[in-house]
C-alpha cells in the first residue's frame, strides 16, 4: 500500500545537520520497530538485534527517502527503492529467500524451486517495501511536516549512513547465516554465484526504474477528484495489509492440495490492486495529511493484528513485551493523529 507524497521543492540541500536530527533518528528507529517489533518478528527476549536492524532497515529506509527527495520523486520511486532494499536482504544480506528455510514447523519445500523460496520471497517483497520503508517514512514525515519536502542528509551524513548500512548488513549476515541457522540445526548453505548476481542485477534495475519514474506518483494532481473519508481509507488499509500476511501462513501452516500457482498468482494481483487503488485515492486534489495518516495507521494495525494471531507459542516475557510495545505504539499513533487533525483544522481556518 504505497503512500503518496507532496513533490519536493526546488531546495535540495539540507540545512544544518542538527536541524533534521530528530527526523533522521525517528525514521532510523521507526523502520525496524514497525516492521520487526510490532509484527512480532523481533521479540523482547531478542531485542538486542534491534541494533543491526536500525543500521540495515533504518539506514536503508533513510537512504531510500534521501534519494527520492534529491530526485524530487514520489512514492512510486520510493516503492521501487523499498523493493531494492528487500532484494538486498533476501538475496545478499541474510539470504532467507534463497537458502532452505530453517524455521521449526516451516513447510520448507512448498513453492521452493530454482533455488528460491517463492512464496516467502513474495511476502517479503511486500512486507519489507511497505512496512520497512513506505509506512515509516510517511509516519516520520507526519511527525515533521515542515521537513517533508527536503533531503535530510549532507554529504558526510550520506556517507556515514552508507557505512553504517554496510556494517549492519555484515553483522546481520554473520548473525543469521553463521550463528542463528546452525542453532536451528540447518545445514550449511553456500548460495550459488548466479543467484547473487541475479540479486545484484535486480537491485540495480530497481534503482534505475525508481529514477526513471521520479516524475510519477506525486499526490494531489487531479482537481476533479475528491479522496475517500480518512476512516474508510484506514479500514481499507487494514484489510489490504492484514490480508497480505496470509501469504506467510502458507509457509508455516501446511495446506495439502494447494497448488503453488494460486498464491504466486493471487499475491502479485493483490499487490497490484492495492497499488492502483492507493494511487487512485492519493491522486485527488484534496489528499491531505489526515488521509496519509489513516492509510499508514490502517497498515500498522494490520501488521500488529497478525502478531496476535501468531503468538500462541510465545513465552510469558515475550507476550508481555508484545502488549507493552503495541500499547506504546497505539498511544504514539493516537497522539500523532491528534496532532495531524489539529494541524488540519488550523490550516482550514487559515485558508477558508
Amino acid at each position: 500500500m504505497p503512500t503518496e507524497f507532496i513533490p519536493a521543492n526546488t531546495s535540495t540541500q539540507a540545512a544544518a545537520p542538527t536541524r533534521y536530527r530528530g527526523a533522521i533518528w525517528t525514521l532510523l528507529v521507526l523502520a525496524p520497530v514497525i516492521a520487526e517489533v510490532l509484527s512480532g518478528s523481533t521479540r523482547l527476549s531478542i531485542l538486542f538485534v534491534l541494533i543491526p536492524e536500525i543500521m540495515v532497515w533504518g539506514g536503508g529506509a533513510l537512504l531510500a527517502r534521501e534519494l527520492v527527495r534529491r530526485w524530487r520523486a514520489g512514492a512510486t520511486s520510493l516503492l521501487c527503492l523499498g523493493l531494492a532494499l528487500s532484494i538486498a536482504e533476501e538475496f545478499i544480506i541474510q539470504q532467507t529467500s534463497i537458502a532452505p528455510l530453517p524455521f521449526p514447523g516451516a513447510n520448507a519445500d512448498f513453492a521452493r524451486f530454482w533455488g528460491i523460496n517463492w512464496v516467502y520471497l513474495l511476502f517479503m517483497l511486500g512486507f519489507e517495501s511497505v512496512w520497512v520503508v513506505l509506512v515509516p517514512v510517511q509516519i516520520t514525515e507526519l511527525f515533521f511536516p515542515d521537513h517533508r519536502e527536503l533531503p535530510w542528509l549532507r554529504t558526510r551524513g550520506l556517507i556515514a549512513t552508507c557505512i553504517a548500512f554496510l556494517i549492519g548488513s555484515r553483522i546481520a549476515w554473520y548473525g543469521w547465516t553463521q550463528q542463528a541457522r546452525p542453532k536451528l540445526h540447518a545445514a550449511p548453505y553456500h548460495p550459488p554465484a548466479a543467484l547473487i548476481l541475479i540479486g545484484l542485477a535486480s537491485i540495480a534495475a530497481l534503482i534505475f526504474v525508481a529514477y526513471l519514474l521520479r516524475g510519477y506518483g506525486h499526490s494531489g494532481q487531479i482537481a476533479s477528484r475528491q479522496p475517500a473519508s480518512p476512516w474508510l481509507l484506514g479500514i481499507k488499509a487494514f484489510i489490504f495489509g492484514a490480508a497480505w500476511f496470509a501469504l506467510i501462513t502458507l509457509v508455516f501452516v501446511p495446506h495439502p492440495g494447494l497448488a503453488v500457482w494460486i498464491p504466486l498468482t493471487a499475491g502479485p494481483a493483490w499487490a497490484l490492486i492495492s497499488f492502483i487503488l492507493v494511487r487512485y485515492w492519493s491522486a485527488a486534489r484534496g489528499w491531505r495529511d489526515v488521509h496519509r495518516f489513516a492509510l499508514s495507521f490502517g497498515a500498522i494495525l494490520g501488521c500488529m493484528a497478525t502478531s496476535d494471531i501468531s503468538s500462541a507459542g510465545w513465552t510469558r516475557v515475550d507476550l508481555i513485551g508484545k502488549f507493552v510495545f503495541q500499547f506504546c505504539a497505539l498511544v504514539g499513533l493516537l497522539l500523532l493523529a491528534r496532532k495531524v487533525w489539529q494541524r488540519e483544522a488550523a490550516n482550514h481556518i487559515d485558508c477558508p
